[in-house]
């Protein structure tokens, strides 16, 4: 099973890539869904075909879905919303604005991810494609497995304790509605989704993201913080796609001026992103839409490799031994020293790059150990612990 991430900045083609790439794999003889979790889809627009919840075949072997995020909300959040707007009621909130209080911001996208989790527990496809939202709400999307867990980790067992323990005093003493095991089990359905979907994600011999860019200098600037952010929450990222390349040969003063733009930011993409492989694939000239402009694209940009292999063999976390000490590593591609921040609190590492943090619960053979060093070799983070004390 494979799962493939495609993202980048909005416009640089990135649903293009990943229809594409989902073409080629069943032309080649995979079972292949794309789908997108872009709010703004535009999959079916770039396909052809009109796109439901549902994946729908677009070729031989190549299904496609555009899910409605709001959809898959009302399946799995109807008990908490149900309790919340009890809640509300009792407090007093008009109906409608209880019923946008009862769904939390960004939950119906996160539901949208779960989708993940579904479609490769059917066991009808070999390579799942995904066409992400743009690379904000990506890292923000991506994120939320981990941070989440993090909390229902260590919150919802003891709420679920205090409500059965302090629900029916408030009961007798209020008419405030109090949780009970039917909201917690849907809580704990929308945990078990979200652990799912974390472990697919976060495991580098199933989950492979792509960066999609145009050789601009602004696209760039962000595909580089992008690099960082997913290694920080453990997503592989494993090529580069450099969309919209001028061909050679294009007459004119202004086209051969842009072009040698271009051809500084793709030795500068070369230099900055190695060894991730970087594949290139021309300007079409005009919009790729439909099936055979977008196998034309695919051939283009993928030529003799296989799009589902693994194009990078190391792996974003990684424990080793040093003699008698462990060094944990991190890949952290493009940060400086002094946008990093690293804590320890009991057992969990928490790393922090930019506005990003990242909660680590350490293994069994980390917990006795102290943080003897902590620096940035290669672009990774290297913490050494040192052996404990005997006693």
């Amino acid at each position: 099973m494979r799962v493939l991430l495609f993202t980048g900045k909005g416009g640089v083609g990135k649903t293009t890539t990943a229809a594409a790439t989902a073409l080629r794999l069943a032309r080649d003889g995979a079972r292949v869904v794309v789908t997108s979790a872009d709010p703004a889809h535009s999959l079916g627009d770039a396909l052809g075909a009109e796109l439901g919840s549902t994946p729908t075949e677009v070729a031989p072997r190549c299904a496609a879905q555009q899910l409605d995020a709001r959809e898959r909300l009302e399946e799995n959040w109807g008990e908490i919303r149900s309790w919340l707007l009890e809640v509300f009621d009792w407090a007093g909130v008009e109906a409608i604005e209880a019923e946008e209080l009862a769904v939390v911001p960004g939950l119906d996208e996160l539901f949208a991810l779960t989708e993940v989790q579904s479609l490769c527990a059917s066991g009808e496809h070999d390579v799942v494609v995904v066409d992400c939202a743009p690379t904000a709400e990506t890292i923000r999307l991506l994120s939320l497995p981990d941070i989440l867990s993090w909390y229902m980790d260590r919150l919802f067992p003891a709420s679920r304790r205090l409500s059965r323990v302090v629900g029916p005093i408030v009961q007798r003493m209020t008419s405030l509605p109090v949780a009970d095991d039917e909201v917690f089990a849907a809580g704990q359905r929308f945990y078990d989704q979200l652990d799912a979907v974390r472990r697919i994600l976060a495991d580098p011999q199933v989950t492979s993201a792509r960066l999609v860019v145009n050789p601009e200098r602004m696209v760039l600037a962000e595909a580089r913080r992008t690099y960082t952010y997913l290694s920080l929450f453990g997503y592989q990222v494993d090529a580069v796609v450099v969309n919209r390349v001028l061909p050679e040969g294009l007459g004119g003063d202004w086209m051969e001026g842009w072009r040698r733009t271009q051809a500084e930011h793709l030795a500068s993409i070369e230099d900055d992103f190695a060894p991730l492989p970087v594949l290139r694939a021309e300007h079409a000239g005009g919009e790729v839409l439909g099936v055979e402009a977008l196998t034309r694209f695919a051939d283009d940009l993928w030529g003799g490799t296989d799009p589902a292999e693994r194009l990078v063999r190391s792996r974003p976390l990684q424990l080793a031994r040093d003699g008698e000490q462990h060094v944990l590593s991190i890949e952290l591609p493009f940060t400086d020293r002094s946008e990093l921040d690293l804590t320890r609190t009991g057992d969990e590492l928490s790393i922090t790059v930019g506005p990003h943090r990242r909660n680590l619960v350490l293994p069994d053979s980390l917990r006795r150990r102290e943080i003897t060093s902590a620096r940035m070799v290669g672009g990774r983070l290297q913490v050494t612990f040192e052996v404990p004390e005997a006693g």
